[in-house]
């Protein structure tokens, strides 16, 4: 199934297995919660992006956007793939910083940069991806401050709404992102009146987990209609992965069909750029939870209590995101249907609402498909609980790429006056 690493069968032991890998091994070695990523997967999307691009549209490039799952590791690995980091913190540049990607290959985002970070930026010489007139003032007043010189591109809200969760539209009339189109003149203006910045061209996001073609045809129709002369158009992500096993256009059928649409344009051919995140990890990760017991409400619910939830994925609490399961030690066929739900202090920690499983025992090893992307980023200590450990896999090899927190992390940045 497409929701699942590409190593992804089931064993001579009737286990599930990644990057060659026993799952239940992982899980006695590692400790359960624990997110597994499988190289080869995360390695085969990437190729996938640039071997396109490279054959259809060369002048182009392939930036990972980090938000979706950052360490050094993931950066060196996209690093040695060819892809630059989309950053949008001091936080995650440092991260692209230590895995030695250089500042020509990293994109600045946010709508809030602070003035350290726009400092911390120039300073490595990245490209900044301007939001707003307030941002525009700081990049000139501190680029000449610091006599540097700044490439810098503009945030456009194209004002389209893609069909995705309200909280991951980010290109839709209201968004908290972006100039309007009416401002970008001015902004433009601005930048070519300035002795430090140098403006090469626009970037427009639509949103998350978007599986519709024809809102990044519309895109690329808006971002011409204000660019004529631009150096460089960055389309941004948000390409959809599959999470219940779903059938999901291919990533070169998307990219095949934008630039169709970009070179149907005769005014200018610009530098392409493209931002994904998701369809890079996402389909590359499962997370392993042990299944402490099970809860049965007589004729209403069963519930599969595990020892994990949503400090280590919020998603279904925040998006109402649906994930796919099995139980990964027994190969047996699903009879029994049961809600997942998580150790944590809330009636809405449930990772799956209605999932039908074998019949599920304690200690039984539960594989939830799909979580490289926005699980560990957006994970919390929440109950003080410790983040689990991720491990790389492959070629029946794992490495520990981010080691399980202990409690003596949870207070060693705690003051008692």
């Amino acid at each position: 199934m497409n929701n699942r690493p590409l190593t992804a069968k089931i064993n001579d032991k009737g286990h599930l297995e990644i990057g060659g890998c026993d799952t239940t091994e992982l899980a006695k070695q590692f400790g359960t919660p624990l997110y597994v990523l499988d190289e080869l997967t995360v390695r085969h999307n990437c190729r996938q992006y640039v071997s396109t691009l490279k054959s259809k549209y060369p002048d182009s490039l392939v930036i990972y956007a980090s938000k979706a799952l950052c360490n050094t590791a993931i950066l060196k690995m996209i690093a040695d793939e060819g892809l630059g980091a989309d950053v949008s913190s001091g936080g995650e540049l440092f991260t692209a910083k230590k895995a030695g990607i250089g500042p020509e290959k990293i994109y600045f985002h946010g709508n809030n940069k602070s003035r350290k970070e726009i400092e911390e930026g120039i300073a490595y010489g990245v490209k900044f991806v301007v939001d707003n007139f307030r941002e525009l003032k700081n990049l000139d007043e501190i680029s000449s401050s610091m006599d540097k010189q700044v490439e810098i591109l503009f945030r456009v809200n194209p004002g389209i709404e893609a069909h995705t969760h309200e909280f991951i539209q980010t290109g839709k009339i209201d968004s908290k992102f972006g100039l309007q189109k009416s401002e970008v003149a001015s902004a433009v203006k601005i930048a070519k009146d300035s002795k430090r910045l140098d403006f090469i061209g626009l970037h427009a996001h639509i949103g998350s987990q978007i599986l519709d073609i024809d809102p990044y045809l519309i895109e690329v129709d808006i971002l011409f209609s204000l660019a004529e002369g631009a150096k460089e158009l960055n389309l941004g992500g948000g390409w959809g992965i599959s999470y219940l096993g779903e059938e999901v256009p291919p990533v070169p059928e998307l990219l095949e069909k934008v630039i169709g649409k970009v070179k149907a344009k005769k005014n200018f051919a610009p530098r392409l750029v493209f931002e994904p995140g998701r369809s890079i990890v996402g389909q590359a990760g499962i997370t392993l939870y042990t299944v402490s017991y099970v809860k049965d409400i007589p004729g209403i619910r069963k519930y599969a209590m595990v020892d994990g939830g949503m400090s280590d994925n919020p998603r279904p609490i925040l998006y109402d995101a649906r994930y796919d399961a099995v139980v990964a030690n027994r190969n047996e066929a699903p009879k029994i249907t049961y809600r997942v739900a998580g150790r944590f202090c809330e009636s809405g920690d449930v990772l799956i609402k209605e999932i039908k499983l074998p019949e599920i025992k304690e200690d039984d090893l539960l594989a939830v498909f799909a979580t490289g992307a926005y699980n560990y980023s957006m994970s919390s200590n929440y109950n003080r609980v410790p983040r689990p450990a991720m491990v790389m896999v492959g070629n029946g090899k794992a490495v520990s790429i981010i080691k399980r927190e202990t409690y003596e992390n949870l207070v060693e940045e705690d003051l008692c006056p």
